[in-house]
């Protein structure tokens, strides 16, 4: 597939899938009202590397990929964290790959919320105990994993979490086949289109860019991720929800091997 910027050619452009949406007034797959406070467009999320080599291309594709929203870009920075820790820091998301044991997961993604809908930090997990075993170990689920997961950071949900329909040609779509066709490596122009929509709105204050390490606990286990709220196809796919004594709340996103 042929990967053009919308920011430099100020279009919006489609790819050719086997299976299209109709045209649409508006995107729907957006996760609450959650987003990141700011007041101008386009903002940068700073996305903190805790990788080993083996995963490094894969993360900055992803963020080569979501800097073509209109409203958004991201930047790869040195990590604040360890892999196998993954804690997060205010402003930013951090990106960790480890052999996290056969926790039934292959990718995480958390964010915390402030005043109900604000995300002020965000984790990106993904687990070397599947990755390094065959089914798993492709050039196409590592980018799936990672594009999909960098994804839910900024507040959105999946297109479709059916894993036997046809590929929808993003990585916000469940799939049994990444590599298609179409294949699922990267946003589509609906995932675009939502980040306008949720990102159409200015906020008084800012929750990006800051870089303090904070104490907040990894969460790594599902015993910690508090209270199921979404279940689909399943079971593969949950979201989570935990309110800490803080007044933040964290959002988990699970892809079940």
């Amino acid at each position: 597939m042929i990967s053009t910027s919308r920011k430099s050619a100020g279009l919006l452009i489609v790819a050719l899938t086997v299976l299209a949406f109709q045209p649409s007034t508006s995107a729907h797959h957006r996760w609450r009202k959650y987003h990141w406070a700011r007041q101008s467009n386009p903002f940068s999320v700073k996305l903190g590397k805790n990788l080993s080599s083996a995963w490094t291309t894969y993360l900055t594709s992803a963020s080569a990929d979501w800097s073509n929203s209109d409203v958004l870009n991201t930047t790869t920075v040195t990590g604040g964290t360890t892999g196998a820790t993954c804690a997060p820091t205010s402003g930013r998301v951090e990106v960790c790959n480890a052999a996290y044991g056969s926790t039934g997961w292959l990718g995480v993604a958390q964010i915390w919320i402030t005043g109900g809908s604000h995300i002020t930090q965000g984790t990106v997990k993904v687990n070397d105990t599947y990755f390094n075993q065959a089914q798993y170990n492709t050039p196409s689920w590592r980018q799936l994993v990672m594009c999909q997961e960098v994804g839910h950071t900024f507040g959105l949900d999946h297109q479709d979490e059916n894993f036997n329909n046809a590929n929808l040609g993003t990585c916000m779509d469940y799939t049994s086949n990444p590599d298609g066709p179409p294949s699922n490596l990267s946003p589509n122009a609906h995932d675009y289109e939502e980040l306008d929509i949720i990102y159409s709105h200015f906020d008084s204050f800012t929750s990006v860019g800051a870089s303090t390490p904070q104490a907040s606990p990894a969460l790594n286990n599902p015993s910690e991720w508090g209270q199921l709220v979404k279940v689909a196809h399943g079971g593969k796919t949950q979201i989570f929800e935990r309110d800490l004594p803080n007044g933040q709340r964290v959002v988990t996103f699970v892809i079940w091997a």
